[in-house]
């Protein structure tokens, strides 16, 4: 048992709820100013992700091209760098060592030929998944 003097600085040597409602406070100012900041960064990581998957998919369609004399069709679409279809001299795929991947907000990627002179054009409508929009929304293409 502890002397009577001791045993009163050891029950007093708690915090108080003003003390632990202080610290909860800068700790809750604290993730409010850090935590934007890095869900913001993420965004921007998915964004480079997607342009970096957009040019390894053109890539593989310009390969095909090579190879085929052609680019893929519409309705061949993606689907065509990864399984060969009957009757088509030439294709030595697979073009894509991981299959076709979707963007990084999980939506498909699109692809449409031909456009404008004669090119391909493969898209992503962004984390909203629909036309238009802006920052993390905007469309991607390559």
């Amino acid at each position: 048992m502890l002397p009577k003097k001791r045993r009163h600085r050891f029950m007093m040597a708690g915090f108080t709820l003003l003390e632990l409602l202080v610290v909860i406070v800068i700790i809750g100012m604290l993730a409010s100013y850090v935590g934007p900041k890095y869900f913001a960064q993420i965004g921007k990581s998915e964004v480079t992700a997607a342009k970096a998957q957009l040019d390894s998919l053109a890539k593989a369609l310009d390969t095909f091209r090579l190879d085929v004399g052609r680019f893929p069709t519409a309705e061949e679409g993606l689907q065509v760098l990864m399984n060969r279809p009957e009757s088509l001299p030439g294709w030595n795929g697979p073009y894509l060592t991981k299959g076709i991947p979707q963007d990084p907000w999980r939506h498909t990627y699109i692809y449409q030929f031909p456009v404008g002179n004669g090119d391909f054009q493969v898209l992503s409508y962004g984390k909203d998944g629909k036309r238009g929009g802006v920052g993390e929304d905007a469309d991607l293409t390559n």
